[in-house]
């Protein structure tokens, strides 16, 4: 799989910044057309003993059945702080990401897409490495106001930031915690909603998620 490799990942924290900045300019927003998916990767990044582990598991759809995992570990290159995550993880993911042979039409990611004071969550950043449609489905509250969401499956509310919407706080199983769910590139809201519901027929997590989500944490 072709990764754009857009800038170094070895950057201090006030050039990562600037980056978001420069590259939250680039993103599109347009609707996916989810008839034409085919394949939907998850992708999920493990932390642990400052060792960075990639995961990115490639599904069929609409039936989610796995057709191919690829994984990656190295030593994490980059402090923890809050809104540069994907300075952290990136590397790893790079790496995992040249292994796939099976091109995905839409990535879900375990993070954040547009949800991000630079609307430059980890979904959204690789979705200009990748030039591929990406979502963001993010498991806690990190920023912007929302009503809480009703308790039935498919139930969402709006969150803003500074007056925008980024994204939907996203019921994605009947009486269980919601996700954040936001577009990253070329994506836009609606599309991201329809995405997650079709991959989520049975837990709180899209499979895709889920599985990438197992994968980086069983290696």
């Amino acid at each position: 799989m072709h990764v754009h490799h857009l800038h170094d990942w070895d950057v201090s924290p006030k050039d990562a910044v600037a980056i978001q900045k420069d590259f939250a300019e680039r993103l599109i927003t347009e609707p996916l057309d989810i008839a034409s998916v085919q394949y939907v990767a998850g992708v999920d990044v493990s932390v642990k003993n400052n060792v960075s582990q990639a995961a990115v598991v490639i599904l069929s759809f609409p039936a989610l059945d796995v057709v191919e995992v690829q994984t990656a570990s190295m030593p994490t290159p980059f402090p923890y702080v809050p809104g540069l995550l994907t300075f952290r993880e990136g590397p790893a993911l790079e790496m995992a990401f040249q292994q796939v042979q099976q091109i995905p039409h839409a990535l879900i990611f375990d993070g954040m897409g547009r949800i991000h004071p630079r609307r430059m969550g980890i979904a959204a950043h690789f979705g200009l490495w990748l030039d591929l449609p990406t979502i963001g489905c993010g498991k806690t509250h990190f920023i912007g106001e929302y009503a809480e969401p009703g308790i039935e499956k498919g139930a969402y509310s709006p969150l803003h930031y500074h007056g925008e919407q980024l994204g939907v706080v996203l019921r994605t199983r009947t009486n269980v915690k919601p996700v954040y769910i936001s577009p990253g590139h070329r994506c836009d809201i609606d599309s991201a909603i329809a995405l997650t519901l079709r991959c989520t027929p049975k837990y709180r997590l899209p499979e895709p998620v889920r599985r990438a989500h197992n994968a980086a944490g069983e290696m």
